[in-house]
């Protein structure tokens, strides 16, 4: 047994890995080149358990935590299949909902959420707050009963197959008349709620769209725990958000690595295959080393999340996002160096990861924001901003 993972984890792996062995990078490349969705392999993955691999068992849940979770996502991005909207919907909205939500909400949305028949979106950053949550202009306020939402969401993923959102508003504390965060559960069809999809450069199955909400009415059963929690449950979605997405860098990382190391065992221009070259094989074992390197601190953040440490957790999630970050673009762009011209041809399938690898750099949030929390929050730094 590994001391960093267990028995139950390594058979995790190897199952996952032929799941994203049957599918591979060309099937997502397919469905991004005919504005397709992964329906197949999401069905396939939820079918085996995978999906819900992080939710409780009581409400189909395989029980587990976000290390089972980052396993699966990474697995599947190394077979060149990652499926983004697991780091949203059950990571996220299923996390979310399974700490702080009320029982009908659970009873409503996890056990969809794990066998795959429902999904779930999140819905956080906005055209002019950036990464300042804080600027977040997304408020809700109180009429009767209900809840009116009223404000506008860029660059959320998947809403277009999501059968709800979950959004973060602003709403007054009674006592300060500061607004602080809340969470709500937006059904797609709910009047008022509108998304429009933003047109990107960066080809993928899932789509990027805007959100508008014009004065959308919502029942109180809408609100997700606590009114006056506040950072507490944004940050309980946030952290696992970050270790997701390094499980995400981590498996594209793999899979371009991977293939450039083929590549360089086997072309051969001179004596030897270009593999013996130092100038080849050095930077390879390299990129080897910073992803294995960024698995150890998203392994790390995942424990302390899946124990209980939000503080710890946080520290580590930050760390290993950029981390699987830095770590996934040096391997792209190696493996497209290794291979030449050829790593610009569709053939091998490495050209578009030179735009998805920064993906991780900039989202959930940018490589400098971890760097101005670590030096603030860890180093005792002044505050930049």
């Amino acid at each position: 047994m590994s001391s960093i993972e267990t028995e139950e984890h390594t058979a995790l792996r190897k199952a996952v890995a032929a799941l994203g062995q049957k599918y591979g990078r060309e099937y997502l490349a397919r469905l991004a080149r005919e504005g397709g969705h992964p329906d197949e392999l999401w069905a396939d993955a939820a079918k085996l358990g995978y999906l819900g691999v992080n939710l409780p068992e009581e409400y189909g849940g395989g029980g587990g935590g976000i290390a089972e979770l980052s396993i699966v996502l990474e697995e599947l991005g190394a077979a060149g299949c990652p499926l983004l909207m697991m780091v949203v919907s059950p990571a996220i909205c299923g996390t979310v909902i399974s700490r702080f939500g009320t029982d009908a909400q659970k009873q409503a949305w996890l056990p969809g959420l794990a066998d795959g028949t429902r999904t779930m979106a999140f819905g956080i950053t906005e055209p002019d707050a950036g990464s300042n949550s804080h600027r977040i202009t997304t408020t809700a306020r109180r009429d009767g009963d209900d809840w009116i939402l009223t404000g506008r969401k860029v660059f959320i993923s998947g809403v277009d197959i999501a059968d709800a959102t979950l959004i973060v508003g602003r709403t007054e504390d009674a006592r300060t008349g500061s607004l602080k965060p809340c969470l709500f559960i937006v059904p797609r069809d709910t009047p008022g709620f509108a998304h429009t999809v933003i047109d990107m450069e960066l080809q993928a199955a899932e789509k990027q769209f805007e959100l508008t909400l014009d004065d959308v009415r919502l029942p109180s059963s809408a609100l997700v725990g606590d009114e006056d929690a506040g950072l507490l449950q944004l940050f309980a979605g946030l952290n696992p958000e970050r270790i997701m997405t390094a499980a995400f860098a981590i498996g594209m990382g793999r899979y371009a690595l991977a293939k450039a190391v083929d590549y360089a065992k086997t072309r051969q221009v001179w004596k030897n295959p270009i593999g013996a070259h130092q100038a080849i094989a050095h930077p390879l074992a390299a990129a080897h080393i910073e992803l294995e390197l960024a698995r150890l601190m998203m392994q790390k953040a995942a424990h302390l999340y899946d124990a209980g440490d939000d503080m710890g957790a946080g520290e580590a999630a930050n760390m290993a996002k950029y981390a699987a970050a830095e770590a996934c673009v040096r391997a792209v762009d190696q493996s497209v160096h290794t291979l030449g011209g050829n790593g610009l041809t569709r053939e091998y399938g490495l050209a578009a990861l030179i735009t998805a690898s920064r993906v991780a750099r900039i989202a959930p949030v940018s490589r400098e924001m971890i760097l101005n929390f670590i030096s603030h929050q860890t180093l005792g730094l002044p505050k930049s901003y």
